[in-house]
Parts: structure tokens; C-alpha cells; sequence
């Protein structure tokens, strides 16, 4: 019985009607007419007539099948007797091989979105940043316009620093064999270099790199000074050094009886007479010390309690050992000589050990400083008397540290305890305590000393 089923035939895409229906010299010739597109006049064509009762339930979907009369295939495909085509006109095309080139000239490119409407309420502009108060950085002068800022009493400050390595020069050249007038030239020349430090110094603080605070340089350039003082300390140590090694070789060559492998080519100076070159070596070097006040900062820096009472030309170490060393140097010509020779070497030896302590002395504290750290004493005595204060529960974090030679800073973090006013005397005294046993007190001429405090208060 299945069998017997016919198999519907698929059906097939109409035609469309061609561009010049049969009718159309009829339309054109009733658009003349003003009342052919009235809704009120019968002029349109009637339309297709319905299929039959019997097509239409020969074409419903409930039925088992399709049953399509040769007519109606011939109406699907568009190709009737009378050669009327179907409602569509498909005509093949031919598509451009080129590709398809999208033009963005003159578009905007990147985020679109930013200055629309609704926008405006979603990406809001940053406020206005305040102007740093401190600048980026500041221009470090050049070396003409170094020249240029020198005051008539700068050059002539710098041209006798000059002067002062030239008797250092002369002082190691007239030794005649003396290793205490060898040891001298040495302080000479370490005298006359920091003279012209103190120079260096005191020209660059014409500009305003020097002290002003940048965000490139926090504190200025005078942390370069603190630099070149600790190179100065090592050259010390390292001349120290080199001279003990003298006073050994020497020592060794004479308990040997073997004569000196580098002759002398000057003799002592006879005795009696007044040593010229004693006399250059404390002149300058009072000059130095009183006029240009060399190693003035490095003496503020390192104290040495025995001679700390002395006057400030011979507190200072570097220039107490100078003095001392050639006043020494002018009596020894009133001596015999085979206690010249004696003493000679001893001072010498002194003059070598004096110089590496000053040196490691020296170095130890510039190097602090260059590690942002504070090396003086009267840190605990401070520490001490603050957690003494009954209105301080406790000291949770204390930072002394020194920059350079005149600022050292205080950050203290406390927990405190009581009313607005007593905090505020609280931290008057704390910031005065600081300043009287770290600083030296006021007009002393001792370091800066900037204080920050913090307070937790704590109810008590």
C-alpha cells in the first residue's frame, strides 16, 4: 500500500515577471488620466482569482501527500503557454575579484567614548595637581661660571691654597733625609688640600644648588663636601701607612748596619741654626687654619677630649698635630746628633700612628654620614631622659641620622598621654633637649638639628 504512494515533487523558485509586462503601454495610458489612481474609481486590476475548494486541499499540509497537476509544475517554473514568467528575475552576476577597500581617512582613532555625552559622568578628568614645592632639579654650574662667581676675596683665598702646597712641596723636598720633616711635608699637604676645600666650598655657595633642596638633590649639593672629606681622611690613613713603612724599612736597614739603598742628597741643618722650613710650615699653616679655616668642619665633626680644652686653632686634630710636629722639628737642631737621629725617628713614628687614627677616626665618622646614620655620643642619655617624662608611656621607633656636616635629623615616634596643651610643651621640650645636648644649644656654632615627633595618644 505504501508503495502506492506517488513521490511529491519538490518544489521550484518562480520567476519573476520580465521588466516590460504586456499591460505596461495600458498603465502609462491611464497615469494620464487625473482619476486612474482614485481609491474612488474602479481602475485597478482585479485581482487573482482563488484557488478551488479542491486545490486547496490538494496543497494543505494535513494531507498524506502533494499532489502537483503537470499545470501547476509548469506554473512553477514560471514557463506557461503563453511564456509568462514568475514573480522574481534572478540574473547571474559577476563579483569583483578587487578587494573591498575601507577608507578611514580622517577618522578619529583611539578611545571614542571619552568626550560623548554620557561619558562625562563616567570618565572624569583628574583635579588639578598642586605645583611640587619643591623644583625637579636645579642647574649645577659649569666650570666658567664657576670662575665667573669668584669674589676678589675667594681668588685670593684660592691662590693661597696653592701657595700652601707649594711649601708642602718644598717641605718634602728640603727633608735632608729627616723622616719627622718627611711626615710634615705629608700634614702640609693634607693641611693645604682641605684649604682649598674650604675654598671650593665656599665658592659653590654662591649658587642655589648648593643649599636648596631639589627633588633630584634632597639636600642639596653639600653632601658633596661630606665626599670629599672622606676621600681627604683616606689619603690621610694611606700616607700614615706609607710612613710606617718608612720608619720600619729604616729601622730594619740600620740594625742591619746596611748603609740607606737611597742617599740623601742634602745634609741636616747645622746645629743651632733655625730650621727655614719649620718656620714655613707653622706659618702656613696658622694661616690656613685662622684665615681660611680649613678642616674647620671635620674638627666640629671629630672631638678628642685631651685637647678639646685647648684654644680652636689646636682643638682642631689635624692642626694640632701640625703645630706640634713642627715646633718639634725647630729644636731639634739644639740636640746632638746621635740624639737627633733618635728622636728623628720617633717623632716620625708618632707623627705615622697619629695620622692612621685620625684617619680611621675620620673615616669612620664621614662614612656615617655618607650612610645617613649619626655617629656622635649623647644619643641614650637623650633616649633616657624623654622615656623619664611621665606624660610618655614609651618610645616605639627613635632615628638619629646626620646629612652633612650642619643638619642632623630627629624622628622619634611616642606614645603619649594627656591634653592638647601639655603635647604641645611636651613636644617643645623633646625638640629643646635635642637641640641643648645633640646640637651643642644655641649659638654654640654646633649642627642643626631638625626634630620630628609623632604622637600616639593613649587614654590613660
Amino acid at each position: 500500500m505504501a508503495s502506492n504512494i506517488p513521490i511529491p515533487l519538490p518544489p521550484r523558485t518562480p520567476t519573476p515577471p520580465p521588466d516590460d509586462h504586456p499591460n505596461a503601454s495600458d498603465q502609462s495610458a491611464n497615469l494620464d488620466n487625473q482619476d486612474t489612481l482614485s481609491p474612488l474609481v474602479e481602475t485597478f486590476p482585479p485581482q487573482r482569482v482563488a484557488l478551488d475548494t479542491e486545490d486547496r486541499n490538494r496543497l494543505s499540509p494535513t494531507r498524506a501527500s502533494f499532489n502537483l497537476s503537470p499545470s501547476d509544475a509548469t506554473a512553477q517554473t514560471g514557463q506557461g503557454d503563453n511564456g509568462a514568467s514568475g514573480p522574481f528575475n534572478f540574473q547571474p552576476m559577476t563579483m569583483a575579484k578587487s578587494p573591498v577597500v575601507k577608507s578611514n581617512i580622517g577618522q578619529r582613532r583611539g578611545h571614542k567614548y571619552k568626550h560623548s555625552s554620557i561619558s562625562h559622568q563616567i570618565f572624569l578628568e583628574p583635579p588639578p595637581r598642586a605645583p611640587l614645592a619643591l623644583p625637579n632639579s636645579l642647574p649645577i654650574p659649569t666650570w666658567a661660571e664657576y670662575r665667573a662667581s669668584m669674589s676678589k676675596d675667594q681668588k685670593t683665598r684660592f691662590w693661597w691654597s696653592i701657595c700652601h702646597m707649594f711649601v708642602a712641596a718644598y717641605t718634602l723636598w728640603s727633608a735632608h733625609g729627616s723622616l719627622a720633616m718627611t711626615a710634615l711635608s705629608h700634614l702640609i699637604l693634607f693641611d693645604s688640600l682641605g684649604a682649598l676645600l674650604c675654598v671650593a666650598v665656599d665658592v659653590l655657595g654662591n649658587f642655589e644648588v648648593w643649599k636648596r633642596s631639589s627633588v633630584r638633590h634632597p639636600f642639596g649639593l653639600e653632601r658633596a663636601e661630606v665626599l670629599a672629606g672622606f676621600a681627604m681622611c683616606v689619603l690621610l690613613l694611606f700616607m700614615g701607612m706609607d710612613l710606617i713603612s718608612h720608619n720600619l724599612q729604616h729601622f730594619l736597614e740600620s740594625s742591619s748596619g746596611h748603609e740607606p739603598h737611597h742617599p740623601h742628597a742634602h745634609e741636616r741643618v747645622s746645629v743651632g741654626s733655625v730650621d727655614i722650613t719649620a718656620v714655613l710650615a707653622i706659618s702656613s699653616t696658622l694661616v690656613s687654619a685662622i684665615g681660611l679655616k680649613n678642616h674647620g668642619r671635620i674638627g666640629k665633626t671629630i672631638r678628642f677630649g685631651y685637647i678639646e680644652s685647648l684654644p680652636s686653632v689646636l682643638s682642631n686634630p689635624s692642626h694640632f698635630l701640625t703645630l706640634s710636629c713642627s715646633t718639634l722639628l725647630l729644636l731639634l737642631p739644639l740636640v746632638s746628633i746621635k740624639l737627633y737621629n733618635w728622636l728623628d725617628v720617633l717623632l716620625s713614628g708618632t707623627i705615622a700612628v697619629s695620622m692612621c687614627v685620625i684617619g680611621v677616626r675620620l673615616v669612620k665618622t664621614l662614612g656615617s654620614m655618607l650612610l645617613m646614620s649619626y655617629s656622635g655620643t649623647g644619643v641614650s642619655d637623650v633616649i633616657r631622659d624623654i622615656e623619664a617624662d611621665p606624660a610618655v608611656f614609651g618610645i616605639d621607633d627613635a632615628r638619629f641620622w646626620q646629612v652633612h656636616y650642619g643638619l642632623c635629623m630627629a624622628n622619634l615616634k611616642l606614645r603619649v598621654s594627656g591634653s592638647e596643651e601639655n603635647l604641645v610643651r611636651l613636644r617643645e621640650r623633646i625638640s629643646s633637649l635635642i637641640r641643648n645636648r645633640l646640637g651643642g644649644g644655641y649659638g654654640s656654632g654646633g649642627q642643626k638639628w631638625e626634630v620630628t615627633l609623632q604622637f600616639a595618644v593613649e587614654k590613660a
